[in-house]
């Protein structure tokens, strides 16, 4: 395999180098599952939404643009699967049910505000460089 600028982990790769995280068991499956959920763009729009406190689902979808209802109730399952978030139902007529975050999902808002942090700081940055790669003809 040819490197590229750093790269040297062939696509489907499941192992990390010992000299990048040596810390980090053989095999990565685990992490990888666990970034994709964590990573995946409407998780993380809905952690820093419940950050706030326990929403509704409709109050959820209102306040995150763009999301359909299935991919809503697809996410969430998902977060309440891996321990991220809870959901609680309420025995009224009908029944409410609301969404909060878990002591595990309240953990991530530290990391996902500096990514956001990250994103905000470098935004012209990034924008100048897709500028001059597209200038270029993308080579």
């Amino acid at each position: 395999m040819t490197t590229q600028e750093g790269t040297f982990l062939e696509p489907g790769h499941r192992h990390v180098p010992t000299q990048v995280r040596p810390h980090l068991p053989g095999d990565c499956a685990a992490v990888a599952a666990i970034l994709s959920r964590i990573g995946d763009k409407w998780s993380v729009l809905i952690v820093m939404t419940l950050a706030g406190g326990p929403k509704r689902f409709n109050e959820l979808k209102r306040g995150i643009g763009g999301i359909s209802q299935r991919m809503l109730t697809l996410t969430l399952r998902g977060l309440e699967r891996d321990g991220l978030a809870k959901r609680t139902v309420f025995p009224t007529i009908p029944p409410r049910v609301e969404y909060a975050l878990t002591p595990l999902g309240h953990s991530l808002r530290v990391p996902i505000e500096a990514l956001g942090e990250w994103a905000l700081t470098h935004t012209e940055v990034v924008a100048d460089a897709r500028r001059a790669f597209d200038a270029r003809g993308g080579d």
